[in-house]
């Protein structure tokens, strides 16, 4: 198995720390205003369906499998041209712009949830992959790897890789000097100004981590915002104030979030209103009973197993 993507995205770096193969090529996103950067972006997507050609034609792969967004797009079609079948992933509750125009050239869709007006063989329900290492840890591990109370409850809050501001500053305004116990992983952006803030130990401040699945097992309730860290908090079955990104693209993270708030597991608060979350935080740690009832909805939305189900239906493709 080997992966194809651009240097300047995440996977030039996840990729060969996975000890994995990584062939990159030029493409970036379009932007919505008229600019010289738009002119260079459509120059790029003429240019690198050839550039993933070469890259086909050099490894001969069984199968394409898409991650959705621009990057995909290209090979998806360099795919189609040579014949070698090929799939897509749709982490949102919305197909982005990207995947509508592959769709005609994958033979399978696997979406996280079920999207309006895609239907029939072509797609499948899945759920999004989450790392194996993300699942199977425990509360007591949790909270030990990140010197939190063994006794207790512990709110985490989660913002997206890069941080989120809005959550990052009302979790340090409410809870830095009390509160209940905190693990807060406010991204690289925001941290440094944050830790002058922070000044109590039960409030443990972190830019990232590498054992997520220990963070997920840590908390009682989680506030994060409804990107794909969604489906890893269904499974581990940690109930959730889920708080959209505002600007995301077809505000596809409200849908996200909806998602699990009528299934039981989450409760959803606009980004403009992020201030009545406290209170709410001291509502929901007070009903224990509420809170176990969330969590059996995460646990019944939870789809752990839709990296196997993908690599079994690529497999078949393959063949």
């Amino acid at each position: 198995m080997t992966f194809a993507g651009t240097l300047d995205r995440v996977e030039s770096q996840l990729v060969p720390d996975a000890g994995f193969e990584l062939d990159t090529f030029a493409i970036s996103g379009f932007p919505r205003t008229l600019s010289p950067t738009l002119f260079r972006a459509g120059w790029q997507a003429v240019r690198a369906p050839f550039s993933c050609l070469a890259i086909l034609r050099r490894r001969r792969p069984d199968v394409v499998l898409g991650g959705g967004g621009y990057v995909a797009g290209p090979m998806v079609l360099a795919a189609r041209i040579l014949g070698i079948p090929a799939a897509l992933t749709e982490a949102d509750a919305h197909l982005g712009l990207a995947n509508r125009l592959a769709v005609p050239f994958a033979k399978r869709v696997f979406l996280a949830y079920d999207v309006p007006g895609r239907s029939g063989k072509r797609y499948r329900v899945v759920g999004r992959p989450i790392p194996v290492a993300h699942q199977g840890a425990t509360r007591e591990e949790g909270r030990r790897l990140f010197g939190l109370p063994a006794d207790g409850p512990v709110v985490a809050v989660f913002g997206a890789l890069a941080g989120a501001t809005t959550l990052n500053e009302m979790a340090v305004d409410a809870w830095a000097e009390s509160g209940p116990s905190v693990l807060h992983i406010s991204g690289e952006r925001d941290y440094a100004a944050l830790a002058e803030r922070v000044s109590r130990p039960g409030y443990v401040l972190v830019p990232q981590t590498h054992t997520f699945g220990a963070a997920l097992a840590a908390a009682d309730l989680a506030v994060s915002r409804a990107g794909g860290t969604v489906w890893e908090l269904a499974a581990a079955g940690t109930p959730s104030i889920l708080v959209p990104y505002p600007y995301a693209t077809a505000d596809h993270q409200t849908l996200n979030a909806q998602y699990f708030e009528q299934g039981g597991g989450a409760l959803v608060v606009p980004n403009d209103e992020a201030a009545r979350i406290p209170a709410l935080v001291d509502e929901l740690l007070a009903d224990t009973g509420r809170l176990a009832a969330m969590r059996e909805g995460m646990l019944e939305l939870a789809r752990p197993d839709a990296a196997q189900v993908i690599a079994e239906e690529l497999l078949a493709l393959a063949r």
